[in-house]
């Protein structure tokens, strides 16, 4: 395998997103999300009929809320740009007037998925240490952790993207593209109840959200972004939450994933990339 042969498809695969005006897209969404976020949170923060711990907690809950609405925002743009990256190629004669130079087929797939993966990972980083930014300049307000979230975001995209790129190398865009989106809300109705279970001590929903959890871990990087924007025991005591052990559990708070998961996710990849790799060797063109 050429480590050249990749980077050159990579590099091709930004070109083709300049050129369909994704990027351009990304950075105007970037910086709209930022102006706004700042706007709504200022607003927040005049019209609040309290203040201290009160107030704060309802800005984090508000802020975890965002952060869902744009992990979502994140994997429909990773599921929609790596839907197309195989299977429209294949059928338009693309990939095989490519693969007539030295190039195999698992170069352009690793090549696509660099390439797509490099633009989804600036745009997590970049968006969400803008939107955290905007929300400290309008309220004074940040989590405990705030520079771990969009890293979890990013690498969330990653599995997003991973996923719909093996989709693509068997069916439809359409179809791959629809299959990634319900897989994803699967895993995060999954991870709710694995939650459930964990508050009730019930074995049946703990194991049913860790098997889910190992079929597609996003769910697993999404829980360790809600982690780090979940708010101190302080601001929750002082908020009025009664029992702050339970409230870990709920469907927008979570914690940090263990270092065996984390592996996991990155095992995951690489075998979900091998697998898209040996089937597209074995796909007719």
């Amino acid at each position: 395998m050429s480590i050249s042969s990749i980077l050159i498809i990579a590099r091709l695969t930004l070109r083709e997103a300049v050129r369909r005006k994704l990027l351009w897209a990304l950075v105007g969404l970037t910086f709209l999300i930022f102006g706004l976020t700042w706007w709504g949170f200022s607003r927040i923060a005049d019209v609040s009929p309290v203040s201290g711990p009160v107030e704060m907690l309802a800005v984090s809950q508000i802020l975890v809320m965002l952060a869902f609405m744009f992990s979502f925002v994140l994997a429909m743009t990773a599921v929609f740009a790596a839907s197309p990256a195989i299977g429209p190629e294949i059928e338009n004669g693309l990939l095989l007037a490519m693969l007539a130079r030295p190039i195999r087929r698992s170069e352009v797939l690793l090549g696509r998925w660099l390439g797509l993966g490099s633009v989804l990972v600036v745009y997590a980083l970049v968006a969400g240490y803008l939107e955290l930014g905007a929300v400290d300049l309008a309220t004074g307000y940040l989590p405990d952790q705030p520079m771990m979230a969009p890293p979890y975001l990013a690498a969330e995209s990653l599995v997003l993207l991973t996923l719909a790129l093996l989709f693509s190398t068997r069916i439809t865009s359409v179809a791959g593209g629809a299959m990634a989106v319900v897989g994803y809300g699967l895993a995060w109705m999954a991870g709710v109840l694995e939650g459930v279970g964990q508050a009730f001590n019930s074995d049946v929903l703990r194991i049913a959200g860790n098997l889910a959890r190992l079929i597609l871990p996003s769910d697993i990087l999404w829980r360790g972004c809600a982690g780090a924007l979940t708010p101190n025991r302080e601001v929750l005591t002082g908020g009025g939450v009664a029992n702050v052990d339970l409230y870990r559990f709920s469907p927008f708070s979570g914690s940090a994933p263990s270092p065996e998961w984390l592996a996991w996710c990155l095992v995951w990849i690489v075998g979900v990339l091998a697998l898209a790799s040996w089937l597209l060797r074995r796909r007719e063109i």
